[in-house]
């Protein structure tokens, strides 16, 4: 909390509160990130927007046909998700960017409601372990019996989770994540979604 004083005090500016969902009520598609970023959603209000994690994450929304209009890396650019929608398992900035667990336990219950308010949500994909954790006790599962890795997968009833690396600078840069390998974690969402769809007909 002192923390995030500081910065209201530093950028009177900044969005410096917790932020929100960002996308569509009746989406299939929900996308679980780890926290805003300092100079991201911190700064502009809106998950993923302004820092170097969101260009392959709306890059790669835009894609798969799951957004529309340009991204341009600030909240009021008219960017629209179809389908889809980002939350986070921590909704304030933490101080270096690294969750306390007391304070992803505090934030657990807003995640929860923000997933029990999207009836329509198929598929979660979880970026990053703490991510995964979250989404995952979120959905009643054990996290010891759902071991974070990347494309790994679990089933909680209707609803499928898939997680994959942080589209991280980090990941990037060291190659641990490139694009080829976060997109491939959307093809599995779609296939899941469309066998899901294809067997309640």
């Amino acid at each position: 909390m002192a923390f995030r004083e500081e910065l209201r005090a530093e950028h009177p500016d900044w969005w410096n509160a917790p932020v929100p969902a960002f996308g569509d009520p009746a989406a299939w598609l929900a996308i679980v990130g780890l926290a805003p970023g300092k100079h991201g959603a911190n700064r502009t209000g809106r998950p993923f927007t302004g820092d170097f994690a969101g260009e392959l994450l709306y890059a790669t929304l835009a894609k798969f046909g799951l957004s529309e209009g340009e991204f341009a890396a600030e909240r009021g650019d008219g960017l629209r998700l179809k389908g889809a929608v980002i939350l986070n398992a921590v909704k304030c900035l933490p101080p270096q960017n690294k969750p306390e667990p007391a304070e992803i336990a505090h934030c657990r219950p807003f995640l929860e409601a923000s997933l029990a308010a999207l009836p329509k949500v198929r598929v979660i994909i979880a970026l990053g372990q703490i991510a995964h954790v979250a989404a995952a006790r979120a959905l009643g599962l054990k996290p010891s019996a759902t071991k974070f890795g990347h494309g790994a997968e679990y089933r909680a009833g209707a609803v499928t989770l898939l997680s994959s690396y942080h589209c991280s600078r980090y990941n990037q840069n060291t190659r641990r994540l490139d694009a080829a390998m976060f997109e491939g974690v959307f093809e599995a969402a779609i296939a899941v979604s469309s066998s899901q769809l294809l067997f309640h007909q």
